[in-house]
């Protein structure tokens, strides 16, 4: 598939020429507008778009704009290296802050340090990617798998469970620890299977689920449609044992309509979360886009903020230098809808996790919160 790239022209973009002297800071955001991601990708694109509209409006970042410039990676390691590429060598962003796919960010990383940029991955993931310039400001597996076998083995009972996942880097990656996870507290798994990442058939994985003796099902897929496909065909076979999904988000979950139904998700982010600060954030999403709005989630949110965390490295580091900001970026924080955030534990963030249930529409109960859960051991020579 061709790399689709867009400029992102915001609707204030001719009075912010006017109004600022200085050149804009160019934000690279490479996103899976196309494939396995493009379900999630839109509300991604449209959180970035707010944060850049607010930021201007109060005078931009050290005198300068904040320009947006969009890339479609395709959800994949192919199109991430074109859409990487274009960002950093041709457009010069001065930083790249993305959701993407594992795959697409392996494969942009060694362009990240080739062409000597920051990277903020906003996207939860399997864990332990780590690189002078990368850092990540969403939940790794230390931080979102414990709250949901922990409830099935404490609260529902659970003693075998069966792991389903997409075959690459994510998908093995987190079930690899819920794996030892489950291992450790005492309970059994009793099957294990992947599909690759743009394999639509569960059929025969289902079937295994069925005859396996499992009392719960834990699945890792690509984000977007793998979930789609998997839980509805989950659904339509019948099968009604507890279900935590590792890569669903509350988008993806009120896409799917009654299939996601009772689904359990641990996230860093739900809309129901009580605080000024997330008020704030949906209301203003909702007059900016109205009826064209996505569901705000756990993976568009983490770019919102990252925006704002890369804001505040400009600032302390008092310019746009790829050396200043790395070094000012362990050291500041911002405070939004899912409270205050700092990647300062080995470039990752502690995070506040919650426990949710999909409800009938979509929406997500909050079972338990978890406060400022340490993400753990992951980049320790950094």
């Amino acid at each position: 598939m061709q790399m689709k790239t867009i400029i992102l022209t915001l609707a204030s973009a001719a009075f912010a020429t006017a109004a600022f002297a200085e050149d804009p800071i160019k934000i690279g955001v490479p996103v899976g507008l196309s494939g396995a991601n493009s379900v999630v990708a839109p509300s991604v694109v449209q959180a970035a778009e707010l944060a850049v509209e607010e930021i201007n409006a109060k005078g931009g970042v050290l005198g300068r704009p904040l320009a947006l410039e969009i890339a479609d990676d395709a959800s994949g390691a192919a199109g991430a290296q074109k859409a990487f590429d274009s960002l950093v060598f041709q457009k010069e962003v001065n930083v790249v802050i993305s959701m993407e796919t594992s795959a697409a960010r392996n494969a942009g990383l060694p362009i990240i340090s080739k062409g000597d940029v920051p990277y903020i991955y906003t996207s939860f993931y399997e864990g332990k990617s780590c690189n002078a310039k990368l850092f990540v400001d969403a939940w790794v597996p230390e931080q979102q798998v414990p709250p949901v076998v922990d409830n099935f083995i404490g609260k529902q009972g659970a003693k075998k469970f069966f792991l389903i996942g997409s075959d690459y880097a994510f998908g093995r990656g987190m079930l690899t620890f819920a794996k030892g996870y489950i291992e450790k507290a005492g309970a059994q798994v009793v099957g294990e299977e992947y599909l690759p990442m743009d394999g639509s058939d569960w059929t025969a994985i289902i079937s295994k689920v069925r005859s396996s003796g499992a009392d719960a099902i834990i699945t890792s897929t690509a984000g977007g449609a793998p979930n789609v496909t998997l839980t509805k065909q989950l659904r339509s076979s019948g099968v009604t044992l507890p279900y935590g999904n590792l890569a669903v988000d509350e988008g993806t979950a009120k896409s799917m309509g009654a299939d996601a139904k009772d689904i359990f998700l641990s996230a860093s982010y739900v809309t129901g979360i009580d605080s000024p600060e997330n008020k704030a954030f949906l209301s203003a999403m909702e007059k900016k886009f109205g009826k064209e709005l996505r569901t705000p989630n756990d993976l568009s949110v983490p770019q919102y903020e990252a925006i704002y965390l890369y804001k505040a490295a400009v600032e302390k580091a008092g310019s746009a230098d790829t050396a200043d900001v790395l070094k000012a970026l362990p050291d500041v924080s911002f405070t939004g809808p899912r409270g205050k955030i700092s990647m300062n534990k080995q470039h990752h963030a502690p995070l506040t996790m919650y426990l949710g249930q999909v409800k009938d529409d979509g929406s997500v109960a909050v079972v338990d919160s978890f406060k400022d859960v340490n993400p753990g051991d992951q980049c320790p020579n950094l």
